[in-house]
Formats: C-alpha cells, sequence, structure tokens
C-alpha cells in the first residue's frame, strides 16, 4: 500500500514536470540565433512573470511617421533580477535601445540581448 502511493505521487510529479517542459520552447525555434537587430524605441509595457520578462516598445523606422510596435523577451526575473535589473528599472515612457534576436516569422518579435537605457 505505501509502496503503490509513493509511486503514484512520483508519476504525478513526473507529469507535472513534463507538462511545464512541453510548454517552453528552445529559443532556436522560434529567433534567429545567427542574426541580431537594434531596437530603438519609448518602453510601452514591461511584464515580470515567469517564465520570461517580456518588454514591449513602440518605435519609428527611420523616414517613416508609422509606429511599429515590438514584444521583446528577456531572461527570467530571477536572472534579470540576479544580473543587477530591477521590476523598476525599466518603466514606461523610459527611452531604451535594445539589441536582439529577431523571430524567425519576420514579425515585430525579439529575443534581447542588451538593453541600453535613457529613463525619462
Amino acid at each position: 500500500m505505501r509502496s503503490t502511493r509513493c509511486v503514484l505521487f512520483l508519476a504525478a510529479g513526473l507529469l507535472t514536470g513534463a507538462q511545464s517542459l512541453l510548454a517552453h520552447h528552445a529559443l532556436a525555434a522560434q529567433y534567429d540565433l545567427n542574426r541580431s537587430v537594434t531596437v530603438t524605441g519609448t518602453v510601452t509595457k514591461v511584464e515580470w512573470a515567469n517564465p520570461h520578462v517580456r518588454l514591449y516598445l513602440d518605435t519609428n523606422r527611420s523616414g517613416a511617421t508609422d509606429v511599429m510596435h515590438w514584444k521583446l523577451e528577456l531572461a527570467s526575473p530571477n536572472l534579470l533580477y540576479l544580473s543587477g535589473l530591477k521590476i523598476d528599472s525599466l518603466r514606461r515612457g523610459d527611452h531604451v535601445t535594445v539589441s536582439a534576436h529577431p523571430a524567425r516569422d519576420g514579425s515585430n518579435l525579439g529575443y534581447a540581448e542588451t538593453i541600453g537605457h535613457s529613463p525619462r
């Protein structure tokens, strides 16, 4: 009886862990790690949530009047915090320059590598 209960708990734990692994993605599947783009714009929103922090920017293309909306994925909140970036380091209205790996599908999505920051 006791060993059956242990096996059930172990199986439930493995299934729960497998589900979270399936939900996560490999960076190379979504982003072109051989290319880099530079995006300069104004922060419109920052979401501190697992598994990755998300940074939203509005930017104008050179010579264009239309606004482009960018969504940039950063590392995990814990890793960013340990690297010195705090939850209030980036705020709405801040001007930033981000070096990122672009999305493979050509959308305005990227995985941020570095962030140059100019607070309001």
